[in-house]
């Protein structure tokens, strides 16, 4: 049945093809140049980060730095404590946005606005760093167990970076699930015909889905043409684009302009889809701190040892998960 779902996709993204499905208007006129190509495939590379938390990392590395106005793609998933257990012991951000997405255990949470909580599976958290907030995360999970989520950088223009820091926390529950096409998708920010996601009031107006295709599946969705695109494969292996191009778990695809992202599946896939509007703005980054201009960046260094990047720093040292067994 392989070759059948592969037939199928193509005739779909034919040089003139008429859309049907969740999130595009019935009957309305594509062409082939309507549909995004891929246009580079970037493995993930390990690396480690935090207390010497192992994962990797598929954006925000030598091979793609940043893809505008997106920073860095960080996927954690292990069922060893030892890759994990360390955590992200207190560190500090600012001018840029952080999204956290559990797909299994949990993430013990605190700042120094106050808050203080807990993620769990198929949980979100969308945290605006603004001027500037110093907080932890650290892992909970059972021994043996997998430990399976990502973060998201996410710039923000320069009129915002000195905003006031802000949390959008999202229990599974209110993530909306719905078919597109044949593909079954959590939408957490975004619209699919008349339902939005939750996440709202991000300058960047940004498309955040998860979508799990099942064999000989497909999935289809409108994105503005001048958005910038790209797909992170989960599980199994995706095809994406009028060519097919095929993109492996573990990979990050760069879709090229258009107005239609196109995948299928032969044996099934789940991927994570995101898109945004560029800001077309310099980017001054180094460790926690995204910033416009190399000066900026001094300055937000020099808060941070001053103690004057955030009003007041409450306790932001939640009790780490237990050691290895």
């Amino acid at each position: 049945m392989p070759n059948l779902s592969r037939r199928r996709f193509l005739v779909e993204v034919a040089a003139t093809t008429t859309v049907f499905g969740v999130g595009c208007k019935t009957g309305r006129r594509r062409t082939q140049g309507d549909i995004r190509r891929a246009a580079m495939i970037v493995p993930a590379v390990p690396t480690r980060e935090g207390a010497g938390v192992q994962l990797r990392r598929a954006l925000g590395s030598g091979d793609l730095p940043l893809l505008d106005p997106f920073l860095l793609l960080d996927e954690i998933h292990s069922d060893r404590q030892q890759d994990w257990i360390a955590g992200f012991p207190t560190h500090p951000h600012r001018g840029f946005e952080t999204v956290s997405y559990l797909i299994s255990g949990t993430f013990e949470h605190a700042d120094s606005v106050g808050n203080h909580g807990t993620i769990g599976p198929g949980d979100v958290q969308w945290m605006t760093a603004g001027r500037g907030i110093v907080h932890s995360e650290m892992p909970k999970q059972e021994p043996g167990k997998d430990l399976w989520g990502l973060q998201l950088w996410v710039n923000l223009p320069a009129n915002k970076k000195m905003t006031a820091p802000r949390y959008q926390e999202l229990s599974k529950s209110t993530i909306p699930e719905l078919d597109v096409v044949d593909a079954r998708v959590r939408l957490v920010a975004g619209a699919i015909g008349p339902t939005r996601g939750p996440i709202d009031g991000v300058a960047v107006a940004p498309i955040f889905l998860d979508a799990d295709v099942p064999a000989g599946g497909l999935f289809r969705h409108e994105v503005p043409r001048e958005d910038n695109t790209f797909a992170y494969v989960l599980a199994g292996e995706l095809q994406f684009g009028a060519a097919a191009t095929t993109v492996k778990r573990g990979e990050l695809v760069v879709l090229e302009s258009g107005r239609e992202v196109a995948a299928s599946s032969e044996r099934g896939g789940r991927f994570l889809l995101l898109s945004a509007a560029p800001l077309g703005e310099p980017v001054a980054r180094r460790g926690p701190f995204v910033m416009n201009t190399k000066q900026e960046l001094r300055q937000a260094f020099r808060d941070y040892r001053d103690g004057t990047l955030v009003d007041k720093v409450e306790s932001v040292e939640p009790i780490a998960a237990p050691g290895p067994t």
